[in-house]
């Protein structure tokens, strides 16, 4: 017989049965407490006794609005709002609400003119404070990297010979003038700090409008390039810019280059917003500024809400039409506004005219006064130089 250290492997691997071992009876007693299933605190707590609405209106205060807001909000919900600038009711879905004082104005009406409906809380220009719009203050070495001006001699002024001067001093006779009618280059402010102050208020205007200073044609990668700029693409033929006015011309980007500005200032107006004004005599034929921004196809901007844009060019092909945008880079002339060309008194403030040359190949649009402008006299000049498509008579 085997001994029993030396069981079959069977026997062994069989698993022993475990029994439980009751408690003593003198320590039944403990086991039950100890056993005994604890009380549930996630108790769920009687159901609230809600007051009907019956017995909440007998106790509730009466509330009643004053007679302006009964007389106001009688459940037209807006039918009788007139615009406080042209009196009429008409076209409620162009209506706009000031927020503090309830009162309603026209998109058109306001000046300037708002192009679209406002995101957000809308103020009125009595309730904004817009008239009251101070000018940023700026050093002089702010300016001087804002412009980009250029010290000492870097750039020369062409035409500054003795013999240029005496041709140009032929052809601003009085009988040569009427008969070339040459454009001249304007007569910068010789006070150094007033021109500072001018300069100031322009980067006032770009800075408020989150504008960058350009006084070319910027061409971006996502919009039209250099090369569409084509002067012989224009349907019909585009005027040539002679080789003394585009000297003139290269003379006056030269000053600006210089800090020596046309004497103009942009203020803001509570009615027509940023606008430019004369801060010295302008003569006739005098050349304002180059109309500067990006410039980009006239088919990618036909639901932009950009109310500056300036025709370049209007090709036969409308597929290669292009405009400026000077809504992100440009110069003085986007505050410069247009006139209501409807009316004899918007037709009479105008000083200014809008003229598109080809110069040297490439579409260039510029501003030259059409009659002597005084000190003080704000400049304007027509929109719709050529389509006649975009509306004025809501303009001052």
């Amino acid at each position: 017989m085997a001994p029993p250290s030396s069981a079959s492997p069977v026997a062994l691997s069989r698993p022993v049965a475990q029994r439980k071992v009751r408690p003593a009876a003198d320590s039944s007693e403990s086991y039950r407490r100890r056993r005994r299933p604890r009380p549930r605190l996630s108790v769920s707590p009687p159901p609230k006794k809600f007051r009907s609405m019956e017995e909440i209106m007998r106790v509730a205060k009466r509330v009643e609005l004053p007679p302006d807001d009964d007389s106001e909000d009688d459940g037209n919900d807006g039918e009788d709002v007139m615009c406080e600038q042209c009196g009429s009711g008409e076209r409620p879905e162009e209506l706009l609400l000031c927020d503090k004082c309830n009162k309603g104005f026209h998109m058109l009406c306001l000046r300037p003119i708002v192009v679209r409906v406002p995101i957000g809380p809308w103020h009125c220009p009595h309730c904004s404070g817009d008239q009251n719009r101070t000018i940023k203050s700026f050093s002089q070495k702010k300016i001087v990297d804002f412009f980009g001006i250029q010290k000492g001699s870097e750039v020369m002024v062409k035409c500054t010979s003795a013999q240029d001067s005496r041709k140009r001093r032929r052809r601003c006779s009085l009988v040569f003038h009427k008969r070339r009618r040459r454009i001249l280059p304007f007569t910068p402010t010789e006070d150094p700090r007033r021109r500072l102050v001018q300069m100031t208020s322009l980067a006032s205007a770009l800075t408020a409008l989150n504008m960058e200073f350009s006084d070319e044609l910027t061409y971006m990668p996502d919009m039209a390039p250099r090369s569409a700029n084509c002067a012989k693409f224009e349907s019909g033929g585009m005027q040539v810019l002679s080789k003394e006015d585009t000297e003139t011309l290269e003379q006056c980007r030269a000053m600006c280059k210089r800090g020596e500005w046309p004497p103009l200032m942009v203020v803001f107006d509570s009615r027509e917003g940023y606008t430019v004004e004369a801060d010295g005599p302008i003569k006739d034929l005098t050349i304002i500024a180059e109309y500067t921004g990006d410039v980009d196809y006239i088919r990618n901007r036909q639901e932009d809400d950009c109310d500056s844009m300036m025709t370049l060019l209007l090709a036969s092909d409308p597929s290669r039409s292009l405009v400026i945008c000077p809504d992100k880079r440009g110069n003085i002339t986007r505050f410069i506004n247009g006139i209501n060309n409807h009316t004899p008194e918007g037709k009479k403030k105008q000083n200014l005219k809008c003229v598109r040359y080809n110069v040297n190949g490439e579409c260039r649009v510029l501003l030259v006064a059409v009659r002597d402008i005084a000190k003080g006299e704000r400049l304007y000049y027509d929109y719709n130089g050529y389509e006649h498509e975009y509306p004025t008579h809501h303009f001052v």
